[in-house]
């Protein structure tokens, strides 16, 4: 397969060791922050949302699931995004990835599905290129993204949640996306429950939403895919989306959200200053290049999803 098709080897692990090693969270509340695709301004206001949650007695653990960089090609961006994520639990998307251990022959890393068109593949291993170019100069932060796990599981609330970037069977899978929640995945869901026994899993690297909750393997599941945090995920809506987890519901808009066993699981909007973001986008990205084309409508205008479009299974 082609270049930002293929899905390295280095990429696979074993769905029944996931949950091996499950690590205890000691917080009120979780958000699980896939996406931010470089989006310093997003940034600024996740970390403004959990002061927020602090500041009303509550204790929030901040982890990034993967593709924390993307847009920042310039020295600056890319070294005070990555500084200020890896203060928090973090595993590697494909980017990050590729940033820390390039596979000859895997491009961007994302591992396309044939509905992406090629013009997207060609033009995200062109900024894949560019964003290596800049890494190479900070070798200390390649170190310290050399040393990250491919994903956690975290024991929060009670129950098993599995952070991963793709799905059960790869660090860029496309099983959790929201086209295979569409086409009806339910079978992979039992598979993959069974083998990690996990409660919950919340992934990102597909780009567009997913609250899923069921049965699977015998026993009440979700999975809850943010989207991206660092851009838009809705129609007319250029707010990024992180998944938050507690025992009580936010007291703040979401665009959906699951009782699961007693834990709340919500798509909370980070509305971050989009005018002071797309000035550095621009800046890196002006109109015509790789990023511009691909990205810079959604960024404006968000997508062609309304919040019900998210919920699976539909009601």
């Amino acid at each position: 397969m082609s270049e930002g098709r293929s899905c390295p080897l280095a990429y696979r692990y074993n769905p029944e060791t996931l949950c091996s090693e499950p690590e205890s969270v000691h917080a009120d509340v979780l958000y699980v922050i896939g996406g931010l695709y470089g989006n310093l301004c997003a940034l600024d206001e996740i970390e403004r949302m959990a002061q927020e949650e602090e500041s009303q007695g509550r204790s929030v653990a901040l982890v990034f699931n993967g593709d924390f960089n993307w847009f920042n090609a310039s020295d600056s961006l890319f070294r005070e995004v990555n500084e200020r994520v890896l203060k928090h639990r973090v595993s590697l998307g494909n980017v990050d990835y590729e940033l820390a251990n390039p596979n000859d022959g895997a491009g961007c890393g994302c591992a396309y599905p044939d509905f992406v068109d090629q013009g997207v593949v060609e033009r995200s291993n062109l900024m894949m290129e560019r964003l290596q170019e800049v890494a190479s100069r900070h070798p200390d932060i390649q170190s310290r993204l050399t040393d990250l796990p491919r994903y956690r599981c975290l024991i929060f609330g009670g129950l098993k949640i599995l952070v991963l970037h793709g799905d059960p069977e790869s660090l860029a899978g496309w099983g959790l996306a929201y086209e295979a929640f569409a086409e009806g995945n339910a079978s992979e869901l039992d598979d993959w429950f069974g083998q990690c026994d996990a409660d919950v899993i919340t992934c990102t690297h597909t780009c567009l939403p997913v609250l899923w909750s069921g049965q699977a393997a015998g026993r009440p599941r979700a999975v809850a895919n943010n989207g991206a945090s660092g851009m838009g995920n809705l129609q007319s809506d250029p707010a990024g989306l992180v998944t938050r987890l507690a025992l009580e519901a936010p007291d703040r808009p979401i665009i959906g959200a699951i009782e699961h066993l007693g834990l709340h699981i919500s798509l909370l909007p980070v509305a971050f200053d989009l005018q002071a973001w797309l000035t550095m986008f621009d800046q890196l990205w002006p109109a015509g290049s790789p990023a511009a084309i691909s990205y810079r409508n959604r960024l404006s205008s968000g997508t062609s999803l309304n919040s019900a479009d998210v919920r699976f299974p539909r009601q």
